[in-house]
């Protein structure tokens, strides 16, 4: 068992070694000699000021690669395996550190289900996301048609243009027609005090809104009575499916799926293109399932991490959303905290949300200790197969997960160039310390032979970043 401080191991992630101290040497011995998990040891984190205490999921780590060196001390490469739940630590005799896990069993990723809806088109019905269990009398018929129309029109106003303002504010200039015959209004002298309060919201939902711009008078309804919105959006597709055309009112629905965040939406809207016109057999509208289906989620985190950069190994993994989810969590420039929050989650689609909420909000890359801006997320350069961060072992075994960065601002270049111990063949390394604060950041590589390219570029240690990136 091994304990690192600012190192959280994701599976299928690499991780090397530099093993000195002599009870890491025994783990490692002992690691390469069991009949049971031979080659494999165990990697947690252990909280940084905070003593002793261990991270309660940790991920097992396969020997890849072991060589003794001539001073004692051990080249090892492992890759991440498994996650594991520790349940009890130990000290063996020979001073290796030993723990009791239980291996942590991955859920398969969720899709959306083939036979939750069907072919035949339902626009309302998708709309309103309203299923009867049973046939309703006269009065439910009626009330719940009044509310898809008015759930309709809500939709019909959002998709307005920007300058009438916000939604609510539309609703509020609206003017309102009551149908007394149907739904008699309160009066003053039924309520009092807070009951008007309790039944003004339920009573705004027997309003039926009408088109702004009307120049009928308010006191007059904009539809004749028993007149249905949905059936007037049906009648309206048959014509123009008829007609060879598209609905006005169905394009502009069909145009608020162009999803946000630059092209990070593609997926989204192209795959609710294929559901908007399926009769739902289910309780639960479609856009509930995918909440939930771990391939939407997967396609839409990939495309956001294209955003930042180029990674052609996002083609393979996008159909893999298990194997996606850990190699997202492991290339983000996020702190120590949030990566040990993503190795913990159980599930593959939550670990996707949060994911996706996280790259929503990565933009500027600072400084932990004095919040100074040092890169923006377009600044990101890949130097290695691994991504833009990779983890690297210096000459005394401490590891440093390095982002490699096109540019920085705000850091200063401490001592001389170096090319003894270089990670990257060719190039020389220079201490780059935060101007502020004047906190390790990370290094300036510069490159020592002419062909190489870039000429030079800069890494930053990951553990040294800020948790809050916007």
């Amino acid at each position: 068992m091994f304990y690192l401080e600012g190192i959280v191991l994701f599976p299928e992630a690499t991780l090397p070694l530099r093993v000195i101290q002599p009870r890491f040497k025994a783990a490692v011995q002992r690691a390469m000699r069991q009949e049971e998990a031979p080659y494999t040891i165990g990697i947690h984190v252990r909280a940084l000021n905070e003593g002793l205490r261990f991270a309660l999921v940790g991920t097992t780590a396969e020997i890849r690669q072991y060589r003794c060196l001539e001073d004692g001390s051990m080249n090892v490469v492992t890759r991440g395996q498994q996650r594991f739940r520790l349940h009890q630590c130990w000290t063996d005799e020979d001073g290796a550190p030993c723990a009791q896990v239980q291996i942590i069993q991955e859920a398969t990723p969720l899709h959306i289900p083939k036979d939750a809806f069907g072919s035949l088109a339902s626009v309302p019905s998708f709309q309103s996301g309203k299923v009867p269990r049973s046939k309703p009398s006269n009065a439910d018929h009626r009330k719940m048609e009044i509310e898809s129309e008015v759930d309709e029109m809500a939709n019909e106003l959002s998709d307005s243009t920007a300058e009438d303002g916000p939604l609510v504010g539309r609703l509020q200039r609206q003017p309102f027609d009551m149908d007394e015959d149907v739904h008699p209004g309160p009066r003053d002298d039924e309520f009092s005090g807070s009951d008007e309060d309790i039944v003004s919201g339920l009573w705004w939902r027997q309003r039926r809104p009408q088109r702004r711009n009307s120049r009928q008078s308010p006191g007059h309804s904009q539809w004749p009575p028993g007149y249905s919105l949905s059936r007037s959006i049906s009648e309206t597709r048959h014509n123009d499916n008829r007609d060879g055309g598209d609905s006005p009112l169905l394009e502009r629905k069909q145009s608020s799926n162009d999803g946000g965040w630059g092209g990070a939406g593609k997926a989204w809207a192209a795959d609710e293109s294929k559901w908007i016109y399926r009769a739902q057999r289910s309780a639960w509208p479609h856009w509930v399932y995918r909440m939930f289906d771990a391939y939407n989620l997967a396609r839409r985190a990939a495309d956001m991490c294209r955003q930042m950069v180029e990674l052609h190994i996002m083609d393979d993994l996008v159909n893999k959303p298990e194997l996606l989810s850990f190699y997202i969590a492991s290339k983000m420039p996020v702190p120590d905290s949030t990566r040990q929050e993503l190795l913990e989650i159980d599930g593959v689609a939550y670990r996707l949300q949060r994911e996706i909420q996280l790259l929503e909000s990565i933009d500027r890359i600072r400084c932990k200790n004095c919040s100074t801006v040092i890169a923006r997320r377009s600044d990101m350069l890949v130097m290695s197969t691994d991504g833009p961060i990779s983890a690297y072992v210096n000459p005394h075994g401490f590891v440093h997960e390095t982002l490699t960065l096109y540019k920085t601002k705000g850091l200063a270049l401490r001592g001389r160039a170096e090319t003894e111990h270089s990670w990257f063949p060719g190039y020389a390394w220079t201490i780059a310390n935060c101007s502020v604060c004047d906190s390790h950041m990370g290094w300036l590589f510069t490159a020592v032979k002419q062909r190489l390219l870039p000429k030079s570029f800069w890494g930053v240690r990951r553990s040294q970043l800020a948790e809050n990136s916007h």
